[in-house]
């Protein structure tokens, strides 16, 4: 599946809102059903009367079996199908970006992960993503970043399948960490307005 825009912002948008239902008012209802997602999501650029890319991109993830399409007493009800939220899901990954604020608050955010629970290719998986989005390597599954993650692990959880006993974040002080603040470029004097973290 390539990486169009548009199909990723239907997929997400499903992803968020869960289920659309849509009064299903004639037969021909069924070719209207791009727009009306855009509709119930409040897309205007693509309520536009010729908007072929749109169109294109809602029907694409319709025959690659990504969207779950029922009609039901008068409804029309529009879903991801498994397949599809897992896809959704591998595009929040790829653009997972952990922000870097003004001022650091000088608690450091571990994470632990049972790797003993993680086929192989996961656990690579895993660590590659610790390692993209910023994470410094600790220990053996231990990974460290100065930074508010909250967010980003638990999407990660839900991405492979993982319990909070099973992937932790950690959130405290680092006994000498003076190599850390270096290896992340902390200047605290610049950060923290002349204070010290302690």
């Amino acid at each position: 599946m390539k990486g169009n825009s548009i199909t990723k912002k239907i997929l997400y948008g499903l992803l968020l809102v869960g289920i659309i239902y849509i009064a299903a008012s004639s037969p021909y209802f069924a070719l209207k059903l791009p727009k009306a997602i855009a509709r119930e999501l409040k897309w205007r650029k693509y309520l536009k009367a010729k908007n072929s890319q749109y169109n294109n991109a809602f029907y694409y993830l319709k025959r690659k079996g990504y969207l779950n399409i029922e009609r039901k007493r008068g409804q029309i009800y529009i879903s991801l199908t498994e397949e599809g939220k897992k896809r959704a899901r591998k595009y929040q990954i790829d653009n997972l970006k952990i922000e870097k604020p003004k001022k650091w608050d000088g608690f450091w955010r571990i994470v632990i992960f049972d790797i003993s629970i993680l086929t192989n290719v996961k656990r690579a998986a895993l660590r590659e993503i610790l390692k993209e989005l910023g994470f410094y390597k600790l220990q053996q599954s231990v990974w460290i970043c100065p930074y508010n993650c909250e967010k980003e692990i638990e999407l990660l959880r839900e991405f492979f399948g993982l319990s909070k006993k099973e992937l932790r974040l950690i959130v405290g002080k680092v006994e000498e960490d003076e190599f850390l603040k270096k290896y992340f470029n902390l200047n605290l004097t610049k950060n923290l307005g002349g204070g010290k973290v302690k």
